[in-house]
């Protein structure tokens, strides 16, 4: 765990020196329709455990995270559960050093680092939210994800007010699992995506599919397989969850949009490129795709 410091109502978590808080912010801010998370000036709401979090940066030396309402954290156990939650979303563990000498020589990334130093793959701590996340956004735009994720959220989820606005709270799979397909009314996800979100509910709720399993697999070969047995799980959105959530630096989501329109963007082709011209161009970023693909990635959104 990363060295921290508790101040009562804050605590203080220790960053990395390849860290730049701004740079990060600027990516939460990529989507003004995002409803897990408010970013106001230079600070960034969430809810944490039904805890209505502050996260702001002292220098680029600490994160300080404000406990503002709900769940108050009171002892050492209960705010080390915050510590370990916030490291894993801004990926604090990550030492870049590795990345940042073979980007500097990649003529794809070279001008990512240039501009984006400090940038950190900001995670999705909660692997239902993850693999929703990832179901969600299969073959659609951005812009409409984001709009599926808020209609989901608003419907299932719980919130916290505060100051007169709501801080939603993604909905658990325990509640997900015990509903029908027609119950989802509302939300705009096709029949399929319905069955694969509510089917992962259940393989969650009922202990088949855990986290700390897939975590403890410490493969990431085995985890990519246990997850694309999963109806709904595909090697991108498996791929995605083992990049965002499960924190593997060298998963590949290799067919992403995105990731062929950064490519079309950065060689200046009007095609989309094919898979063994992507993998020739990724062969120097072996046990750094994801952090390759997160920072091309920025190029567009």
């Amino acid at each position: 765990m990363r060295y921290w410091i508790d101040k009562d109502t804050t605590i203080w978590i220790e960053l990395p020196e390849l860290f730049d808080f701004k740079v990060n912010l600027d990516y939460l801010k990529r989507d003004l329709n995002e409803c897990l998370y408010e970013v106001m000036d230079d600070t960034v709401l969430k809810v944490i455990f039904n805890t209505l979090v502050k996260v702001s940066s002292d220098d680029n030396k600490y994160l300080v995270v404000e406990f503002l309402s709900g769940d108050i954290p009171k002892t050492m156990k209960d705010k080390e559960k915050f510590v370990s939650y916030v490291s894993n979303w801004f990926d604090l563990d990550t030492d870049l050093e590795e990345f940042y000498i073979i980007a500097g020589k990649d003529k794809l990334l070279k001008e990512t680092i240039d501009r984006f130093y400090g940038l950190r793959t900001m995670g999705i701590p909660d692997l239902f939210e993850a693999l929703c996340w990832g179901i969600l956004g299969q073959q659609i735009n951005i812009g409409f994800a984001y709009t599926l994720k808020r209609q989901f959220v608003e419907k299932f989820g719980d919130y916290i007010e505060y100051e007169n606005k709501k801080y939603w709270i993604f909905p658990s799979y325990d509640t997900i699992a015990k509903l029908e397909p027609g119950d989802m009314t509302g939300v705009q996800l096709t029949k399929r995506k319905i069955e694969y979100i509510i089917g992962v509910a259940k393989e969650m709720s009922s202990g088949r599919l855990s986290k700390k399993e897939l975590l403890e697999m410490n493969d990431f070969k085995k985890a990519e397989k246990a997850l694309v047995k999963i109806r709904g799980i595909g090697p991108w959105t498996a791929n995605y969850v083992l990049m965002r959530c499960l924190r593997y630096t060298n998963a590949f989501p290799i067919d992403d949009v995105g990731l062929h329109n950064s490519i079309k963007f950065q060689l200046d082709i009007d095609r989309k490129p094919t898979k063994d011209e992507i993998l020739e161009l990724s062969a120097g970023w072996s046990h750094w795709e994801s952090y390759a693909t997160f920072y091309l990635w920025r190029l567009k959104y």
